[in-house]
């Protein structure tokens, strides 16, 4: 009985050239690039790991001062491990420096700047970065150029001018002097320049949406990721602003900065006391940042990819 030997099935069409086998008998498969993970060697995590311990390292010691007394805060070498008295300092803190008001008071203000910044750079940054009109591009060098001028020395005139309205003393002339920033305005306008194409706000126009609409319906889907950052950025520099406030307003109706102050008074002061008001005025910060931190981060990330 013979046997007949089939010939090997090929795929190649007639008249192309036979492929070569790769060396060794075996055909190579080449992967495509794109889309490739790349693995952290020992070294990223190391330095990950040395800059996670440095940026954890000051709220890790002002909670071992803040629970311990002021003579053993004052030692060589000075503790490292937490003390006994954190939550007595903590309430001593609180008492002495009215803390549950001035907490009060800084969400209130950061709360109101930080919303109003957000929308009215918004407004101003897409202005400045899809819609045509005369003087645009002075009137964008002028909010630029403010931001070269040092706040102090508006200080006096602006002190009088809240005199005047009869808001000395009190929130309003903390929240209306920066109900708005350059650096929010500019900072949207750059993001929507990148990530709002033209041809959707061409769209909306041809629908017949006016500018509001479109603002509304367009922009801020697409700014809602840079919005989030602005939010965050401008609560933190608002609740943690001492200048201004410290100017304007008093012990009776203080910010947290302010009301920290009064924690310093005395001939000697009590570090462990002052590291206890600090703590509790960096707490809701953390909070924050712990219950909205994911959804920033998140936001970042999608604004990234559509950019």
């Amino acid at each position: 009985m013979t046997t007949h030997s089939l010939p090997a099935r090929t795929d190649t069409p007639a008249g192309a050239p036979a492929e070569k086998p790769a060396r060794g008998g075996t055909r190579r498969l080449m992967r495509p690039r794109a889309g490739r993970q790349h693995h952290a060697g020992p070294l990223a995590y190391v330095l990950l790991a040395v800059m996670a311990v440095l940026s954890i390292f000051p709220l890790y010691w002002t909670m071992v001062a803040a629970s311990t007394d002021n003579t053993r805060v004052s030692q060589t070498p000075p503790p490292f491990l937490p003390g006994p008295n954190l939550f007595s300092n903590l309430a001593r803190a609180w008492d002495e420096a009215a803390m549950g008001k001035a907490m009060i008071n800084s969400l209130i203000v950061a709360g109101v700047i930080a919303l109003s910044t957000v929308m009215f750079a918004t407004l101003a940054g897409f202005a400045f970065a899809k819609l045509r009109f005369k003087g645009r591009n002075a009137l964008l060098m002028l909010v630029i150029g403010t931001m070269l001028v040092p706040p102090q020395l508006g200080v006096v005139p602006l002190f009088m001018m809240m005199s005047e309205l009869g808001w000395s003393q009190q929130l309003p002339a903390v929240i209306f002097p920066t109900l708005v920033s350059a650096v929010g305005v500019f900072f949207m306008r750059q993001y929507l320049s990148e990530a709002l194409p033209d041809e959707l706000v061409e769209a909306g126009r041809v629908d017949g949406a006016h500018s509001l609409r479109i603002f509304w319906s367009i922009v801020l889907p697409v700014a809602r990721p840079a919005m989030a950052v602005l939010f965050m950025i401008t609560f933190v520099h608002a609740w943690n602003d001492f200048f201004w406030p410290f100017v304007v307003l008093d012990m009776t109706n203080p910010t947290v900065p302010v009301a920290l102050t009064q924690l310093s008074a005395g001939y000697v002061r009590d570090q462990s006391l002052i590291m206890a008001g600090a703590l509790l005025g960096t707490l809701p910060l953390l909070l924050m940042f712990i219950v909205f931190g994911r959804q920033i981060v998140s936001g970042i990330m999608a604004g990234a990819v559509k950019g």
